[in-house]
């Protein structure tokens, strides 16, 4: 039966009824009394992959020639349409979304009747209605296809014919060797193909914008497939005099210039449109598999981003569930009652991603009283808070630890995390895993003991090209850039399940990301920042460094180059190291809200003396530390550490620092060196290089000058500093140089061999002379020996074996041990020695505990007080702090 239905004099609201369309979420908003943004929307079909991850990028450099006028006719879009479709640029037009262009088809004028097989795009009939058109619609067969045979009859008259495929709402296809033969058989016709899901079907599908009759005008809908409906652009594709006739219905500068440009990289972008057919469909088999196990719900095949279903439980249609979705759940599906063909039973879903199907699937089974588990809310995730940074030393470390220690004072279980660590300043856990100390210093701020799941992937630089990559606390090789690339899916693998085992047993997660996730030659294959975020749907605090300058821009341009689905997860920003009035920075923050949506979280000002292993070695390599509370300078003791190019562990350092009567001085060329009370080398990944270096700049002949002259300064090696202190490194293997042997300083008789078996342990000993105990651990993968009779022992362990050697004269001592200045005691007797060889009274007591309990305490007061912990608390989800467990842990308890 075919249907005719003029549309004169029928009421606006019926209209309104007719011609609506799924996407409102401000009137679905209003209905659920909530936000636009809590809606889930599965009734607009557009990529569940979200836009391109350029997008953000091209609309940036396109609003720079927003003071003129956009190219009228399109020509770089259209240039790059007949190259991706290979057709002439003059059977090519561009317009405001598909919409505008079936529109402009309807006035072209010539039919007094259109036919559509329905159901279809309920815009087809009212374009028609705009333009006085009789629509007749056409009933599909059973399975939802064209009927070509009854539309025969019909096309005796001449008409104007409407087709879709993929078929809207059904995802149906037809033949288009039936339609061209068809139309050849029809001169007198116009057939109007529409393709605006058709980008979806796979890539050798036959389509009709080549191989097309004449009297055929194929749309196409870039919006659908390229996620980007708030923009609009479409294509038709016609024969030349066709195009000009349609392009004289189309108001000047139809298509603007953000459009233009980001359609020009849409239609190069082939990448992306393979990934997103290889996606959808399995995205959309997948979610056709879950709706089919509920009772009751009928899903009908498709080959676009969407699905059509019925309810055909007696008596029931699809409006209860649209109402319960909708309010229940904040789910939005697509109605299609007013689809010609179709009653209030049917409804149809699209495609999204994973999660979010997986949400639906639940919401429906709960809806319908099939849920084999009670849905409690959409994520499933445990509440999770994320630092990342504009650059690397921001302070995501820092702050990370303080909103570790001010979550466990409101009472929550809270663990940190970090997906991949780039450092070589490491610690060993008790189990003898290698973990960067970043993440231990928040682990403390959580009081938890470090363990390798909160940072399951370190890498060690070893060279400008090349690193030791350690998973899960033991290493795995030492890879080049390209080969970690290519290892980085096996990383990944180990940082999710390490994620998932401590998000299983803790309230929150904070996580850490590195450097900047704007780096956009690093995020294809990131692992560490806007990857782990999706993962752990992790809500994002962006950090900027305004002590360093340009913070504003920073932030701005970070954002600017994030993909959408990316600045949706960032809740928004922090401004650290901030000296002066905070309300200075007002106007500012104005403008970064208008340039980005988001707010400024806080503002925290910048803290002396923070009494924290600082986060990498820009800082260290810096060598600024506050020195506030010392004593006069003739009363200090001097102690020279000396930069090495490739330093690891340099908070071994930290300790010393903290002591009043001590300067440190971080000395990079020889001449800075002076004569010192002690000269302390730290450790090294790369001995050898950086023991060569030493010798090039004339550092290590200095040294030696030192030692063997009248003055009384002390040399200390650890690690790879006590193995250049030695007569010979060898290195057999190539782990660390091509150079397989090399002489070292010649200070201390000893020798060493470096392994491929590395030595990660936890060791407790005694300084043999002092008798303190000391305490750290070790990461080597040398082995010492000695090549004297006369060298003491200067440290051993609890089992008695030597832990280092010193000179008979104590002038040159080395050890392995890491973090042995963190014993307060030993740490005295140390520095009192260097006193009295100075000719000053020792201070025989301990002056400065090392203990960074009261720093994370303060640290934690400062961020708390700039930083508004309810907007934080309820973007997490949580009503708010525990006051109780707040008062106690700021009482001390």
């Amino acid at each position: 039966m075919v249907k005719q239905s003029v549309f004169a004099g029928i009421p606006d609201i019926l209209d309104e009824q007719k011609f609506a369309h799924g996407g409102n979420l401000r009137k679905m908003a209003e209905q659920a009394k909530c936000s636009p943004s809590d809606i889930l929307d599965f009734s607009a079909n557009v990529n569940p992959l979200g836009p391109p991850p350029w997008l953000g990028q091209v609309v940036g450099k396109a609003l720079q020639q927003v003071d003129s006028y956009p190219d009228p006719d399109c020509h770089d879009l259209l240039m790059a349409a007949s190259e991706a479709y290979k057709v002439w640029p003059t059977q090519v037009l561009a317009g405001n979304g598909a919409s505008e262009l079936l529109f402009a088809v309807a006035g072209m004028g010539g039919f007094s009747q259109a036919i559509i097989p329905s159901p279809a795009y309920v815009d087809y009939a009212r374009a028609c209605k705009a333009h006085r058109i009789t629509v007749r619609e056409v009933p599909m067969t059973e399975d939802f296809q064209v009927d070509f045979p009854k539309l025969g009859p019909l096309l005796t008259t001449p008409s104007l014919v409407y087709l879709c495929s993929p078929n809207n709402p059904t995802g149906s296809t037809f033949s288009a060797e039936d339609l061209r033969e068809v139309a050849t058989m029809f001169p007198h016709c116009r057939f109007v193909v529409d393709e605006s899901f058709a980008d979806f079907l796979p890539k050798d599908a036959d389509r009709l914008i080549r191989n097309r009759p004449s009297n055929v005008i194929t749309i196409v809908s870039l919006t659908k497939f390229y996620a980007i409906p708030g923009i609009r652009l479409g294509l038709a594709f016609a024969d030349p005099d066709v195009i000009i006739r349609l392009k004289q219905r189309l108001p000047a500068w139809s298509v603007n210039i953000l459009a233009q440009k980001v359609g020009v990289r849409c239609l190069k972008d082939t990448q992306y449109a393979q990934y997103t057919r290889e996606q959808t469909a399995l995205l959309r088999e997948n979610l056709a598999s879950g709706l089919r196990q509920i009772p009751g719900i009928t899903v009908y095949p498709g080959a676009a981003n969407y699905l059509l279903c019925r309810v055909d439980r007696i008596g029931q249609n699809a409006e209860p569930l649209f109402e319960k979705l909708l309010m229940e759940h904040r789910i939005a599906i697509r109605l299609c009652g007013n689809y010609e063909g179709l009653d209030n039973r049917w409804f149809r879903v699209a495609v999204r991603d994973e999660a979010d199907n997986e949400w639906l699937i639940n919401a429906m089974e709960a809806v319908s009283g099939t849920a084999r588990a009670p849905v409690v809310k959409r994520s499933k995730r445990t509440p999770a808070l994320m630092l990342q940074g504009t650059s690397s030393n921001a302070g995501k470390s820092v702050l990370a630890a303080a909103f570790c220690r001010i979550l466990l004072q409101d009472g929550y279980s809270v663990a940190p995390f970090k997906a991949q660590n780039m450092s070589l300043n490491s610690f060993v856990t008790d189990s003898g895993g290698e973990m960067g100390r970043a993440q231990v210093t928040q682990a403390m701020a959580c009081r938890l003991r470090p363990e390798v799941r909160m940072n399951p992937v370190l890498l060690k630089p070893g060279s400008d090209t090349g690193s030791q990559v350690i998973v899960m606390g033991q290493p795995v090789g030492n890879m080049s850039v390209r080969e970690y690339v290519r290892y980085k899916p096996r990383a990944w693998e180990a940082v999710k399940t390490a994620y998932d085992s401590l998000a299983n047993e803790y309230d929150v997660i904070v996580l850490e990301g590195a450097g900047s996730p704007a780096e956009v030659n690093l995020k294809h294959h990131d692992i560490v920042n806007m990857a782990m975020a999706k993962y752990a749907d992790a809500r994002v605090l962006l950090a900027g460094d305004i002590d360093r300058g340009g913070v504003f821009a920073s932030i701005v341009g970070t954002m600017n180059l994030l993909t959408p689905q990316e600045r949706s997860l960032v809740e928004g920003f922090i401004i650290n190291r901030f000296r002066g009035d905070p309300s200075l920075l007002d106007p500012a923050f104005g403008q970064m809200f208008e340039h980005t949506g988001k707010p400024v979280m806080g503002t925290i000002p910048y803290i002396q003396s923070l009494g924290l292993p600082e986060e990498d070695s820009v800082s260290f390599k810096e060598g600024f530390r506050p020195e506030s509370d010392k004593f006069p300078e003739d009363q200090c003791v001097d102690i020279a550490v000396i930069d090495l190019p490739r330093i690891s562990n340099f908070n071994d350092i930290d300790p010393l620092y903290a002591e009043p009567d001590v300067r440190v001085r971080i000395v990079t060329d020889p001449k800075q060196i002076g004569t010192p009370d002690a000269i302390i080398i730290p450790g090294s990944k790369s001995t050898v290089p950086d023991m060569k270096a030493l010798k090039s700049t004339g550092m290590a002949a200095m040294i030696r000058e030192l030692v063997n002259s009248d003055s009384k300064t002390q040399v200390v090696g650890i690690c790879g500093g006590f193995q250049m202190l030695g007569d010979l490194v060898d290195d057999p293997f190539g782990l660390e140089s091509e150079t397989s042997r090399m002489e070292g300083f010649g200070l201390l008789p000893v020798q060493t061999t470096l392994v491929p078996e590395k030595t990660l342990t936890r060791t407790w000993g005694r300084h043999t002379k002092s008798g303190h105990q000391v305490h750290g651990y070790e990461i080597h993968h040398g082995q010492t020996v000695t090549l004297a009779d006369n060298l003491r022992v200067a440290l051993r362990d609890n089992n008695g074996d030597p832990l280092g050697f010193a000179r008979a004269d104590g002038r040159v001592w080395g050890t392995y041990l890491h973090g042995l200045f963190d014993a307060d005691e030993f740490r005295r007797w140390f520095i009192d020695q260097l006193r009295m060889r100075k000719g000053l009274s020792p201070l025989d007591e301990v002056q400065v505990r090392f203990d960074m309990e009261d720093a994370l305490d303060h640290l934690a007061s400062v961020v708390r007080e700039a930083v508004g912990m309810d907007k934080i608390y309820k973007a997490l989800g949580f009503s708010g702090c525990c006051n109780q467990a707040s008062l106690f842990f700021n009482l001390g308890g």
